[in-house]
């Protein structure tokens, strides 16, 4: 649980420490080493439910795989991405792109049906100068939206609170995505 330290209303330059926001399971994300297809976190052969769970994986398709982002803005934060290490669209066969574009479609039926959320961002960055953590697997980012979710943690501390846990996520969708091959024929 992150903790944050009282505010002090004395101005910086007067030595008072700052706020502190304490999220130390980020040190993971942050000192992370870039790496290539045998380190990228969409790649894989085999997966089994353990593994699958470890890495949260909702669904991983012939073509298409779905998982939730470990580092999300918001709860039911979803990545929908072509199983074959490629970076851009055009790259994709005809039938990536269809199963991508049908599981993306499932993707946000079940994050409806699940969080009941007002709206949805739903798109991908291409390359690093357009924002994208994992730059050389394109990927979706599907995510969950309420009227009510920019409230004053994000607009005065520029810190977001997310009230599940990434496991009661894995959990909520879980069931969800076993019937996705069966939506998509």
């Amino acid at each position: 649980m992150a903790r944050r330290t009282p505010r002090s209303s004395a101005p910086p330059e007067s030595g008072a420490a700052p706020a502190i926001l304490w999220a130390p399971w980020r040190s993971a994300y942050v000192t992370r080493k870039p790496g290539g297809a045998d380190r990228c976190i969409f790649c894989f052969s085999r997966i089994g439910a353990p593994e699958r769970r470890r890495r949260l994986v909702l669904y991983a398709g012939p073509l298409t795989l779905v998982m939730l982002n470990r580092y999300p803005y918001n709860n039911g934060h979803l990545m929908a991405a072509p199983r074959r290490h490629v970076a851009s669209p055009e790259l994709l066969t005809r039938d990536e792109l269809i199963d991508l574009s049908a599981v993306v479609a499932a993707s946000v039926q079940r994050l409806r049906l699940a969080y009941k959320p007002a709206g949805l961002n739903v798109g991908l960055n291409l390359g690093r100068a357009a924002g994208a953590g994992i730059a050389d697997h394109m990927h979706w980012h599907l995510v969950p939206r309420w009227d009510g979710d920019n409230n004053f943690m994000p607009v005065i501390a520029d810190t977001r609170v997310l009230p599940q846990a990434l496991a009661e996520s894995f959990a909520l969708l879980e069931p969800l995505f076993k019937s996705i091959d069966s939506a998509l024929s």
